[in-house]
C-alpha cells in the first residue's frame, strides 16, 4: 500500500525583525496592547516594502531548497508542486511556476492554491491525494506570505497590520511502501463562503471595479476598500467552534483520541485562540506548538513554519502522532493527521 510520508521541512523568514515597539513608532498602539490581544511579539517584514527580489516566491524557493536538502532529494526528483499563498508576486501567474523556474525543476506542473490560512492544509490534503493514487512519488507543497508590503500601518489599519508577518515554509511529500515509515492518516476541509467579508482583502477583485475607480478617481476609494479587513471578535468566535470540529473529525477518522496525540500544530492566529482551543480540548502545554510570539500570522506559511520549528527542536520526532489544524479567511477550515 502506498503511503504519504513527510521526507524534508524548512522553513525561511526575512532577517529584518519588527518588535511592538517599532510598530507603536508608527501607529498609536503599544506592547501591551497587542501582546494582550494576539499574544505577538514580534514577526518579519523585508527590509523594503518595495523589494522586487525578495517576493513571496523568493522566500519560498529559499524554504524549498531546505527542504529539499533535509529530504536528501535534488530539485529534478520532483514530480510535482504546491504553492500556496494569498500574496503571490503577480495577480496571475500564480508563484507555483515561479519556484519551478527558481529551483531548475523540469517542466512539471505547479498547482497555486488559495486559501489564505487554511493554503497549507488544502495544500498537503491534494499532494496526499496525488501520491496515494500512484500518480506522484515526491510532492514539493511549498507555502509563502509577503504581508508587509499590502498592510495599513496608520491608527485605522492596526487591529490587522500588527497581526500579520512575512515568511515560509515547505514540505517534500513522498510515496513509500514502507510499513515502518510515516503516513497521512487523515484528512478534511471545508468552508463556508457566506461570512467572506469577514475577513478579506478586496482590491484587486472584479467584483469592485477597483482598476477604472482607482484611475479615474483615486481620491474616492478608502483604506477599507484595499486594505485587509477583519471582524476580529466574529472570527474568532467561529475559530474557536471550527477548530476543535476538524480536530475531532480528523482523530475519528483514524481510530485515534485526543490523549493519543505527540503534537499539535494550530494555525498561528492569534494566541488566544490556540490557547482556548488547547484548553476545550484538554491538551497539556508539552503537547502544542505555538511560535507565534516571535513570527506573527504568516497565513498560508505558519504551520509548516511551526513544524519545521518543532522538529528542528526535537519536540516532534519519526513516529510521533500530529495534528495540523487551521482555521482562515473564506471561511476555511481544515485538518492533516499524520504519522510523522
Amino acid at each position: 500500500m502506498i503511503k504519504s510520508v513527510i521526507k524534508g521541512i524548512g522553513r525561511y523568514v526575512p532577517e529584518n525583525i519588527v518588535t511592538n515597539e517599532d510598530l507603536s513608532k508608527r501607529m498609536n498602539t503599544n506592547d501591551e496592547w497587542i501582546t494582550e490581544r494576539t499574544g505577538i511579539k514580534e514577526r518579519r517584514h523585508r527590509k523594503n516594502r518595495n523589494d522586487s527580489e525578495e517576493t513571496t516566491a523568493f522566500l519560498g524557493f529559499k524554504a524549498s531548497e531546505i527542504a529539499l536538502k533535509n529530504a536528501e532529494l535534488s530539485a529534478k526528483d520532483i514530480d510535482y508542486i504546491i504553492f500556496a499563498t494569498l500574496s503571490p508576486d503577480y495577480y496571475f501567474p500564480g508563484c507555483g511556476v515561479l519556484l519551478q523556474e527558481m529551483l531548475g525543476c523540469e517542466t512539471i506542473g505547479a498547482l497555486d492554491v488559495r486559501n489564505q490560512c487554511s493554503g497549507f492544509i488544502y495544500a498537503m490534503s491534494v499532494a496526499n491525494a496525488f501520491i496515494k493514487s500512484g500518480i506522484y512519488k515526491n510532492i514539493l507543497v511549498a507555502a509563502s506570505e509577503i504581508h508587509s508590503f499590502g498592510l495599513d500601518f496608520s491608527d485605522e489599519g492596526r487591529g490587522v497590520s500588527v497581526i500579520f508577518g512575512d515568511g515560509a515554509g515547505a514540505v517534500v511529500l513522498s510515496a513509500t511502501e514502507d510499513e515502518n515509515a510515516g503516513d497521512i492518516l487523515a484528512v478534511n476541509m471545508h468552508s463556508e463562503g457566506k461570512f467572506a467579508e469577514e475577513l478579506c482583502t478586496k482590491f484587486p477583485g472584479s467584483k469592485f471595479g477597483w482598476s477604472d475607480r482607482m484611475r479615474r478617481e483615486p481620491e474616492n476609494v478608502t483604506n477599507k476598500e484595499v486594505y485587509p479587513i477583519m471582524n476580529g471578535n466574529f472570527v474568532f468566535k467561529h475559530a474557536v467552534t471550527r477548530f476543535p470540529e476538524t480536530m475531532l473529525e480528523a482523530l475519528n477518522s483514524a481510530g485515534k483520541t485526543v490523549e493519543d496525540l505527540d503534537m499539535f500544530i494550530p494555525h498561528q492566529a492569534n494566541l488566544r485562540i490556540s490557547q482556548f482551543v488547547q484548553q476545550k480540548m484538554g491538551l497539556p502545554d508539552e503537547k502544542v506548538f505555538n511560535n507565534i510570539q516571535k513570527y506573527g500570522n504568516t497565513t498560508a506559511a505558519s504551520i509548516p513554519i511551526a513544524l519545521s520549528e518543532a522538529t528542528e527542536q526535537g519536540k516532534i520526532k519519526r513516529g510521533d502522532l500530529v495534528l495540523l489544524s487551521a482555521f482562515g479567511s473564506g471561511f476555511t477550515w481544515g485538518s492533516v493527521l499524520l504519522r510523522f
